[in-house]
């Protein structure tokens, strides 16, 4: 192991490595194996269990939740801890993003603990109608161009001199047109373009860091966080978390859907191109608009499920594995998504019947979650044992099941509930 770690964790892997008679690099591929097998549907020798630990982090450490975000050495300190202590086969930690370069841009969309909330806060998304209903024409003839002059200024006050842009369309096209650049010699402008060179450079360290923190994890034995992949939207959410807002889309649903749906397969476009530029093989999509009480099943059919098994199938048809946070409810949604290819996806359920999702859907896709976040909040040790071995029996039945909270955040949970929700998967999910 190449890894420096301190002592205490030295010790923990080597009780492990005792206890189990066998290295970090066994377990790490019983662990990979066991979380691929129930991705592809198949049975593996025990249920797997994948950790979603967000601020749960803050409340272990003994830290604030501005620390959390703002002290990634901690942060890893505490995971490898709590990891090896008890064994999951997949973890996660904190919330990846950080304060730093949201702040300096002045995010008008997101707030953050320790600077527009207090440190014990918890990070919030701050919806805005950004793009007006005036907007969709402009929108629509150039999104590229929209984004830039008319999107950026608004949603980030360091980049309100956008704006004085000159329209990009002819800007550099050609030798002819190459003097126009002297528009953004604007004192302004340059003021702008150095904090986004700043800020992009934060966020690549921080990705270095978060690469490098993976693979003392990897060291330890631990895979790769299992929902990791390219952050994807439905078109319906795009449009509205990230520009018209809820009262906004809503209202286009009824005043101006040709528009709606028009701008929605633009955004598909973009999305697909997107993360086929970044290589990776599995693209995560929380679904925020679509869930039961949002619209109509009519809506629905519209404007939210045609787009988003569209852009899942173009990932598939491309080797990208797609997968949902079902976010709220989809009980009245679920036999929509049989539509999709069995095996080829996976699906995050907050608080739909799980039960009712595994008569439906077991055979279609790889079920993560189960766990009520309430239960290891407030429950006893027997509920929670009790609801463990009833997840495990029919739930996790034939396998294609990854045992999880319903949400992927575990902050207020009690340890020695979580400890006994462990041990319970531990002891009720073997498939021998």
């Amino acid at each position: 192991m190449t890894q420096k770690y301190p002592d205490d964790i030295i010790r923990l892997r080597e009780q492990i490595e005792e206890k189990s008679g066998k290295t970090p690099e066994q377990l790490y591929k019983e662990r990979e194996k066991r979380l691929q097998d129930a991705m592809e549907l198949k049975q593996p020798d025990r249920i797997p269990m994948h950790l979603m630990l967000g601020y749960f982090i803050a409340d272990i450490g003994g830290i604030t939740n501005q620390e959390m975000h703002e002290n990634p050495a901690k942060v890893q300190e505490i995971l490898e801890h709590f990891a090896l202590e008890h064994e999951a086969d997949s973890i996660t930690g904190a919330y990846s993003s950080y304060a730093e370069p949201h702040i300096m841009l002045g995010d008008r969309m997101t707030a953050w603990p320790g600077h527009q909330l207090g440190p014990d806060g918890q990070f919030q998304f701050v919806e805005r109608e950004f793009m007006k209903a005036e907007d969709y024409d402009e929108f629509l003839e150039d999104p590229v161009d929209w984004s830039i002059r008319t999107y950026l200024p608004r949603a980030f006050t360091a980049l309100e001199s956008f704006s004085t842009l000159p329209p990009l369309g002819m800007t550099l096209f050609g030798c002819y047109h190459l003097f126009s650049v002297a528009q953004y010699a604007n004192p302004a402008l340059i003021e702008a373009f150095q904090k986004i060179a700043k800020a992009a450079q934060l966020t690549a360290d921080r990705a270095k860091l978060t690469m490098e923190h993976g693979q003392r994890m990897v060291a330890l034995g631990f895979p790769p966080n299992v929902l990791t992949g390219a952050l994807l939207e439905a078109p319906y959410d795009f449009m509205s978390d990230t520009l018209r807002g809820m009262r906004g889309i809503m209202l286009d649903m009824l005043k101006r859907p040709d528009k709606l749906l028009v701008a929605q397969e633009k955004v598909t476009h973009f999305e697909l191109k997107s993360v086929l530029a970044t290589g990776m093989k599995q693209a995560l999509l929380p679904l925020h608009r679509g869930s039961d009480g949002f619209m109509s099943l009519n809506q629905f059919e519209k404007f939210y499920w045609p787009q988003l098994k569209g852009l899942m199938l173009q990932l598939i048809d491309n080797g990208i594995r797609p997968g949902c946070f079902y976010e709220g409810v989809w009980d009245e949604r679920l036999e929509y998504l049989t539509e999709l290819p069995k095996g080829k996806t996976f699906g995050m359920f907050q608080a739909s019947d799980i039960f009712k999702v595994k008569e439906v859907l077991g055979d279609t896709m790889c079920i993560i979650g189960g766990m009520p976040n309430s239960l290891i909040q407030s429950g006893t040790v027997q509920e929670v044992r009790d609801y463990t071995n009833k997840l495990c029996q029919e739930v996790g039945k034939d396998g294609g099941f990854i045992m999880s909270t319903g949400v992927g955040e575990m902050s207020g949970a009690k340890p020695e509930l979580v400890k006994a929700w462990v041990d319970a998967t531990l002891e009720y999910g073997s498939y021998s």
